[in-house]
């Protein structure tokens, strides 16, 4: 029996904004544009929809979509109903997507009829444990739910959910091995939300953009957006002259960017000059650091309005934000920043010995709070280790300013050891990205016989900009002292990424440590 002191679950925050703000617009893919009301309808159906294949608490769905409404009225329907749902990575294999859907115990899979009829097919066909394949769109073999449910009688909008109820199967993305379940509860998905609707400085008037994928932070903020009566907007994929069209003729006020996009909007800002993109009030980034010489390029394009967010898979969006107010052209240090801890999480650096360091001491990040996942799927000892101590150790190392505000220094596992000295690989990439010839930057550590690792750097130029090797090592030895200046630097038309925008520095290291394990990863 429910405490006194049970609720608290996405399906109460869902239900509630869907009667508050009934006859306001919600959501728009380009093809259906719903009002909360008819995407409350929407809902009901689809939950009747998943009662007929006989899903409940408990049950698992995993979807491979395009940004479509639909896509995500199947995700709401799933947690009124206390079941657990999974993305699959739009941009990933079928190995992947196969191997996610038998650890995850999927029940059903949801595929898109636009780009992912032939993957649902073959995942059915390959996945014996798999009971259903629906689809949003017709789908040879698959049931096509926007068809079914349209003739359904609406379920009352009733959450079946309880605080710790596992919400989202998320999965990491396997740049160390396997890809590992990780456990969003209600309570974690509920933290966040009300996290970043009081202490993001969001546009009285919320029209959200999402062009990355919804599968991933870009959706994830539509929580947050029907939490206070916003409209989203959603595109298929990022495209510069799509994105620019759709702020300036649908009067964008906020928007979620990956670092690597908003590059991408720099080195074309003709076209964005060409466009009246005057009502982004918030650019919300995260994912991946971004050099403070891009974000002072971007600040003096788009305006103040740009917001950091750190938090990773296992305590999502909020760990801690770099308000707008914090982005300070005259305190240039502060935009290396990832900002202060929230106010619904416990943050300190700690040591391997689990002391905290002191101030401007580099530490690992270690945090304590509701916003935390309840554990690893299927995996209780990786689990234990890391919650040891009673903190999430997330693995990224930060240093401390004397005013609480975090700085990044790297993945722990990316730590370059070269001649007995820790170099952390974003340290040499933003002295490198301050170099006026430079765009973008990566930077490795590779065998070496003498140093044991040596730093590498990949260098992406401006346009019609010349740099040497020994121009930017003599930079980087100038501005951060010989150990950090690379041994070598290889320029490159573009860096490689991640599905997420991230740089893949697991594309970079793999053809000089292929034949051997490298010790920090």
């Amino acid at each position: 029996m429910p405490s006194v002191h049970s609720g608290g679950t996405m399906g109460r925050i869902i239900i509630e904004a869907i009667a508050r703000f009934a006859d306001r617009p919600l959501l728009f893919d380009g093809y259906v544009n719903w009002s909360y009301r008819e995407f409350g309808e929407q809902v009901g159906r689809y939950m009747a929809f998943y009662r007929q294949l006989g899903l409940g608490k408990g049950s698992g769905i995993a979807m491979v979509t395009s940004n479509r409404v639909e896509a995500w009225a199947s995700v709401c329907a799933a947690n009124l109903m206390g079941m657990r749902h999974t993305h699959l990575h739009p941009m990933a294999g079928e190995d992947d997507h196969a191997y996610i859907l038998e650890d995850s115990k999927a029940d059903v899979l949801v595929v898109d009829s636009r780009r992912f009829a032939q993957r649902g097919q073959a995942l059915k066909a390959r996945i014996s444990s798999l009971k259903h394949l629906v689809s949003l769109g017709p789908v040879a073999g698959a049931r096509d739910i926007i068809a079914e449910a349209a003739g359904l009688e609406p379920e009352e909008l009733r959450c079946a959910c309880e605080a710790e109820d596992t919400a989202l199967l998320t999965y990491t993305g396997g740049t160390t091995g396997r890809s590992k379940g990780i456990m969003l509860s209600h309570r974690a998905l509920v933290a966040m939300t009300l996290t970043q609707a009081a202490e993001w400085e969001w546009p009285e008037d919320i029209r959200y953009l999402a062009m990355t994928p919804i599968s991933h932070s870009a959706g994830i903020k539509i929580y947050t957006v029907i939490l206070k009566g916003g409209w989203a907007r959603m595109h298929d994929g990022f495209d510069k002259e799509a994105f620019c069209r759709i702020v300036q003729d649908d009067r964008i006020t906020a928007t979620f960017l990956v670092p690597t996009t908003i590059t991408t909007l720099l080195e074309n800002r003709a076209l964005c000059e060409r466009h009246d993109l005057s009502s982004l009030k918030l650019i919300i980034y995260g994912a991946a650091p971004m050099s403070p010489d891009r974000l002072r390029e971007a600040t003096d394009l788009f305006g103040p309005v740009f917001l950091q967010l750190y938090g990773q898979s296992e305590a999502p969006e909020c760990i801690t934000t770099l308000r707008k107010a914090d982005h300070d052209l005259s305190r240039p240090e502060r935009l290396s920043s990832c900002g202060r801890p929230t106010s619904f999480c416990e943050v300190k650096l700690l040591d391997a010995n689990l002391n905290e360091v002191p101030v401007g001491e580099p530490g690992e990040i270690c945090v304590r709070g509701p916003l935390v996942m309840s554990g690893y799927w299927g995996l209780p000892e990786l689990t234990a280790e890391t919650f040891r101590g009673g903190w999430l150790h997330t693995g990224d190392v930060a240093r401390a300013d004397a005013d609480g505000f975090l700085y990044i220094v790297d993945r722990t596992k990316d730590m370059i050891i070269s001649g007995g000295f820790n170099i952390y690989p974003r340290e040499v990439e933003d002295v490198l990205t301050s170099h006026p010839a430079v765009m973008a930057a990566g930077v490795i550590g590779v065998p070496d016989p003498k140093w044991g690792e040596a730093v590498k750097a990949f260098v992406t130029l401006r346009e019609g900009a010349t740099a040497t090797e020994e121009e930017l090592q003599a930079h980087v030895k100038q501005h951060r002292g010989g150990p950090w200046a690379p041994k070598s630097v290889e320029f490159v038309k573009e860096l490689p990424l991640t599905g997420l925008g991230k740089l893949d520095r697991k594309a970079l290291r793999a053809p000089y440590w292929s034949n051997q394990q490298r010790a920090v990863s």
